[in-house]
């Protein structure tokens, strides 16, 4: 079987290359950049050269493919819009898949996308789930939330550079998981039939709110968190400012989803059938205590290494003397 991954470079794309090589899947990638891409040639995967907003170039790299895993999104400061990527690009990327015959698609969406119209993001992702339903592929939607490699950036290394860490409105309780799981999930379903024309949220064992996220990167580097709060009104006039300036719509955007993890309203979703219609052990799912937990071991004991040369090179420093050598 020949997997075409889209978006293999991203946080969640190249675990979803590293789990299908491992596996193996042959794997091809559409990447803009092969420099940028280099390092998953490196670990077997082909690159071909292509784009979502220029649908020309999906038919060559559809070529001979059996299933497609879609894990591209527009991120903040790409120069093209949300509905470019993920509306326009999905659509093309879709009935391109079809014509070319594929027989899985795999896609990944955002959990609850009905509940937030109003959210470009979500009500884009809630179309293209629609769309790709009604094209004949058969498919599965994974449903997610939030991964736990965000976590690092957002929490941990403000706290222990002794910046502020930013909270907005009534925090959301969220079910992060880890890249890594949600690469086994989407793998998984290209061998379970029961999958087939089906979705499902793939979330993480638990939900947790931005206090309690705090409070274990505290406990665990020993540091106290200097915690600043965004009104949620601030953050609307923000959004809607940007929404002005061209340069400012995706940002626009991503912030009216920030507004969604600002409600007070949980983003999590029970697992205990996904797990057993996957055929995925739930105990062998990482857990935010254990993903946090071995990032601040690995952290705290290169700061604890850094500071020991440091140590050593001060001590072997020459003194100075405010006296010449004699000649």
């Amino acid at each position: 079987m020949t997997l075409l991954v889209v978006g293999s470079t991203g946080t969640l794309g190249r675990q979803v290359v590293r789990r299908a090589l491992d596996e193996g899947y042959k794997v091809r990638c559409l990447v803009r950049s092969p420099k940028k891409a280099a390092f998953l040639k490196e670990w077997g995967a082909e690159l071909v050269p292509g784009n979502l907003c220029y649908p020309e170039t999906l038919k060559p790299a559809l070529e001979g493919v059996t299933a497609v895993i879609d894990a591209a999104t527009a991120r903040p400061t790409d120069s093209l819009s949300i509905k470019q990527v993920d509306w326009d690009g999905k659509v093309a990327l879709i009935q391109a898949a079809k014509a070319a015959g594929v027989e899985r698609f795999i896609f990944f969406s955002l959990l609850d996308v009905d509940k937030y119209p109003e959210v470009p993001l979500m009500e884009i992702k809630r179309c293209t789930e629609i769309f790709l339903a009604q094209s004949g592929l058969n498919y599965t939607i994974l449903q997610l939330c939030g991964f736990m490699q965000g976590l690092v950036g957002q929490y941990a290394i403000p706290i222990l550079e002794k910046q502020a860490v930013w909270i907005t409105g009534e925090s959301s309780p969220i079910a992060y998981m880890d890249t890594q799981d949600i690469a086994k999930f989407a793998i998984a379903a290209l061998k379970v039939p029961e999958t087939e024309n089906k979705t499902f949220p793939v979330v993480g064992t638990r939900a947790w709110s931005a206090e309690e996220l705090i409070s274990l990167c505290e406990r665990l580097s020993g540091q106290e968190a200097r915690i600043t709060r965004m009104p949620i009104n601030l953050l609307r006039t923000v959004r809607h400012v940007s929404r002005f300036f061209q340069w400012g719509w995706n940002v626009s955007d991503r912030l009216a989803f920030a507004e969604v993890m600002a409600t007070g309203k949980p983003l999590a979703a029970p697992m205990d059938e996904v797990y057993q219609v996957f055929g995925l052990n739930p105990d062998e799912t990482t857990t935010v205590e254990t993903y946090m937990q071995e990032y601040f071991s690995r952290i705290m004991k290169k700061l604890k290494e850094l500071d020991y040369e440091k140590l050593k090179t001060k001590k072997k420093a020459p003194k100075k003397t405010p006296f010449k050598k004699p000649q």
